[in-house]
């Protein structure tokens, strides 16, 4: 393993709560095992299932370190038995099962792409947790097709303005939901045809007008609670709803009726506990669909802020505020 040393820095949750609870700590650098490669982080993005893991609602997969953080970007500095794809000095980015906010980690190496020319390990590292949430929940499960109506709820977090700029880049009309008039105007900027105001405007309502009352072929919900029944209210015919989170409440009160008359297919998935394999199928897809729109231009992550390692619990602090848009990092 050349110079990699046998401690490294990284942040795991004493106890549940605020962000006051992340704490710096010395542990082992990991070793990779067959078909791992090990990573000297540069750059950890911080998402929504890392505040909920510190908030004690999200544990790590069996198997997975109780170290926080599902994406990285960086270069690769040790290669396990049978692990070829990469080479010592790479750079990469990676999904991993947890482990990110560290010096180093390691990761299967089918779930680990090339980062493409012109892209800054800041901004590689705020890819991985949303495109494949975004690829396999909108283009797997939701079947978005070119010329259809996607309807993204919280169209300014990392998840919403990944979904806005891979929807218009597929064909497709989006409409988002925000909570203020400065994220509006952010998710108009980055290519919807429509932002609505959700504090403000009823979501059913402009998605009816906008679509001359055909509603919304995919909706993409991480709000749950009583989005459940309007989110069926503003579907189309054959309309799918996907679930990925719950901001709100995972239990709602729902007239089944209109999941029936309109044929409506409402379904959802998590990404963290599916395996290697499964995860691999999903940066295969990228790296065939998505990788090139990068190279192009014609997607980009959206940079919120960066903090530095030490700041985590400040990164947290912002995430925790809600007023961010786009993606949050540290920076190690």
């Amino acid at each position: 393993m050349g110079q990699t040393p046998d401690m490294m820095r990284a942040v795991v949750a004493e106890g549940s709560g605020g962000p006051e609870v992340l704490k710096v700590v010395q542990r082992p650098v990991p070793k990779p095992k067959e078909g791992e490669i090990l990573v000297r982080v540069k750059v950890a993005g911080v998402n929504r299932p890392d505040v909920i893991q510190r908030q004690g609602g999200y544990p790590p997969p069996p198997g997975a370190p109780d170290i926080l953080g599902l994406e990285i970007a960086g270069e690769v500095v040790a290669t396990g038995h049978n692990a070829a794809r990469f080479a010592i000095g790479d750079p990469v980015m990676a999904l991993v099962p947890g482990g990110g906010y560290a010096d180093y980690a390691v990761v299967h190496e089918s779930n680990v792409l090339p980062i493409p020319a012109g892209l800054s390990f800041e901004e590689a590292g705020a890819i991985p947790e949303t495109y494949f949430t975004v690829w396999t929940n909108v283009f797997d499960r939701g079947r978005l097709q070119p010329g259809e109506t996607l309807l993204i709820h919280g169209g300014t977090s990392g998840i919403g303005t990944t979904a806005i700029q891979l929807a218009k880049a597929f064909g497709a009309t989006v409409i988002a939901t925000a909570g203020s008039r400065e994220k509006c105007e952010a998710c108009l900027k980055l290519g919807a045809d429509v932002a609505i105001n959700y504090r403000s405007q009823d979501f059913v309502a402009v998605v009816k007008e906008t679509t001359g009352g055909r509603g919304a072929d995919v909706i993409l919900d991480m709000v749950g609670g009583d989005y459940i029944p309007r989110n069926y209210e503003a579907a189309a015919q054959d309309g799918r709803i996907v679930q990925i989170a719950f901001l709100q409440s995972p239990k709602a009160e729902v007239d089944f009726r209109r999941l029936m008359v309109k044929r409506l297919t409402h379904t959802g998935s998590t990404l963290r506990p599916r395996s290697p394999a499964e995860k691999a199928e999903i940066a295969e897809a990228l790296e065939d669909k998505v990788w090139p729109l990068l190279m192009q231009g014609r997607c980009r992550p959206v940079m919120d802020s960066s903090f530095a390692f030490e700041d985590v619990g400040k990164a947290h602090a912002r995430m925790d505020g809600g007023e961010h848009i786009g993606k949050i990092v540290l920076i190690l």
